[in-house]
């Protein structure tokens, strides 16, 4: 039976017990679909605190429930950022479009909730150099060569934190080269050749764990790291050797950076990072390369010399 409260539809046939069970039932979904093992979490915390918002009854939620809790400060009493609010969205989003497929709720109440306008930020993509350097302060120990194994797997691979992190022994298969088998974001498996300098890496690491890789079961993982700890261990050594703010997602953007900088075509680029379309890695290389002009010279040739100093505000060659 339906009824019809302020700016939501909803059904009065959904106990606690029904909501609870459909909630691990979308939580599966969205693992299934996204691939992610971060992203059920993140967006489980987020619904747990809308739910304190409407009195723990996701059924009493209207539009203006929605828009409150995405756009208001948050824990600390910070206000969120653009890409806060979109997470935020997304989440209870995801959540209300689960319930009414399920026939639990009538419409989406985050439906005409607007995201906010976001301009993204520049990818940020290490040199050479700045590589090296980063490579260079990582301590000769256990913990430093482990490091240095994820930090060259992710730069040879392109392969998110997540998706490192997540390797097992099992996923590694020899055929004449070494291939790695992962789960990318979408929930679509990839098998890639292993770069040897990422494979000899990942041996030295284990050799100094005491787990060759040759004693390691199927299951066993590669890394024994967190995500949230490597990215504490990263931040350190970022500090150390001058390059302060970098993230575990820029040894990505530093992946597509060096093959670009090598000479790799935007396809080549494309099928390193796993994009669905090329249009994509255009754009993501547009925002860290810069877009070129091409035209600034013929049409400065039409000009006299006298002409472009003065309009520069140059008084001289």
């Amino acid at each position: 039976r339906l009824f019809k409260r302020d700016d939501m539809v909803t059904t009065d046939l959904a106990p606690r017990t029904t909501w609870e069970g459909n909630t691990g039932a979308w939580l599966a979904e969205v693992a299934s679909r996204t691939g992610s093992k971060r992203t059920p979490g993140e967006y489980s915390r987020y619904l747990a605190r809308f739910m304190a918002t409407v009195g723990g009854d996701p059924a009493q939620a209207t539009t203006a429930h929605v828009h409150a809790f995405a756009y208001g400060a948050g824990p600390h009493g910070r206000e969120p950022s653009p890409s806060t609010v979109t997470v935020r969205l997304a989440a209870i989003s995801s959540f209300y479009d689960f319930a009414r497929r399920m026939g639990l709720v009538a419409t989406n109440s985050t439906a005409d909730v607007k995201y906010p306008k976001a301009r993204p930020p520049v990818p940020r993509g290490l040199e050479v150099e700045e590589l090296q350097r980063l490579l260079d302060v990582l301590p000769d120990t256990v913990v430093g060569k482990r490091d240095r194994a994820i930090i060259i797997t992710a730069v040879f691979t392109g392969l998110r934190r997540q998706e490192i992190l997540g390797l097992k022994a099992g996923d590694l298969t020899r055929n004449g080269a070494v291939y790695y088998n992962v789960r990318v974001k979408g929930g679509i498996t990839r098998r890639r050749e292993l770069p040897q300098p990422a494979f000899n890496a990942i041996l030295d690491a284990l050799e100094a764990d005491g787990r060759p890789l040759e004693g390691l079961g199927p299951e066993d993982s590669l890394f024994n790291i967190c995500d949230v700890t490597f990215y504490a261990y990263l931040r350190k050594y970022a500090k150390r050797a001058g390059l302060g703010g970098l993230k575990p997602h820029d040894l990505r953007h530093t992946a597509a950076k060096l093959r670009r900088n090598n000479g790799a075509s935007i396809e080549d680029v494309s099928a390193l990072l796993g994009h669905r379309s090329i249009a994509t890695t255009a754009t993501y290389l547009a925002r860290m390369e810069g877009e070129e002009d091409k035209e600034w010279r013929e049409l400065a040739d039409n000009f006299t010399v006298e002409f472009i100093l003065r309009w520069s505000g140059c008084s001289q060659p």
